[in-house]
């Protein structure tokens, strides 16, 4: 691909370009064809990695209000918060819930210790459970070698334990397929009361592959995004083991 074709009219195709080696998923150009970029080859990894947001410890330099509005504030009474929200963990989980071309329906996570198989059905797989977030995060591996056998896979993610706290993290997916440039999706709208995001959704239409921006937070958990796609997959309630 041409440097220039990232600025024609809107298409699968599209996105926004954050570096010569990323692309970003936005509102605006939320769709990219893997399959017309030659990405839909080999092992494509996705990751999800976060961190609590400088505003929440008290860091001056996050305060974007603005310089004359903050010095009004000066002349005002100072609002003692509590130190609580600044302290809490998130546990945020990287899920993929997938229908194979057979029919087949299932999902790949942490919870519940359903890892997958990057080499059988489902040919997708979990690294394992990072519960700290941080520059390694958790990864899903996908197997574009078997990209016939997929019909549609839905990356999302969720808070496992503790209070909602989207609004408070630095999290982001990044996908890197076999070949071609990084994908990022930032999740960085404000929704304070959400436990779940459904991030892209990855299809394919008559063996093209194709990922798609959805980035929709969700106040329930697997089964409220279920019941948004039409999954149909039989939920129950589930607990990591103690570290």
């Amino acid at each position: 691909m041409a440097w220039w074709d990232f600025f024609r009219p809107s298409g699968a195709g599209q996105f926004d370009v954050a570096n010569a080696h990323t692309v970003e998923l936005t509102k605006r150009h939320p769709v990219v064809s893997l399959t017309k970029n030659g990405a839909a080859v080999g092992n494509m990894r996705v990751n999800l990695s976060w961190s609590m947001r400088t505003s929440d410890t008290g860091g001056w330099h996050s305060d974007k209000r603005g310089f004359l509005r903050r010095q009004f504030d000066i002349f005002r009474p100072q609002v003692v918060q509590a130190a609580g929200p600044a302290m809490v963990n998130v546990d945020l989980d990287l899920a993929c819930m997938y229908e194979l071309a057979d029919g087949s329906k299932g999902v790949v996570q942490p919870l519940g210790n359903f890892l997958g198989d990057l080499d059988a059905p489902p040919y997708i797989q979990m690294s394992g459970d990072d519960r700290f977030g941080g520059t390694s995060g958790e990864t899903l591996y996908i197997n574009f070698d078997k990209r016939d056998e997929f019909k549609r896979l839905l990356v999302f993610v969720y808070i496992y334990d503790g209070t909602p706290a989207f609004d408070r993290t630095h999290a982001k997916v990044e996908i890197f397929p076999g070949s071609g440039p990084r994908i990022e999706i930032p999740l960085t709208e404000r929704e304070p009361q959400a436990r779940s995001c459904a991030v892209v959704l990855i299809e394919n239409h008559k063996g093209e592959l194709t990922v798609r921006r959805e980035v929709k937070y969700i106040y329930g958990f697997q089964a409220e995004i279920d019941r948004l796609y039409g999954w149909g997959l039989q939920w129950g309630r589930g607990y990591k083991s103690k570290v």
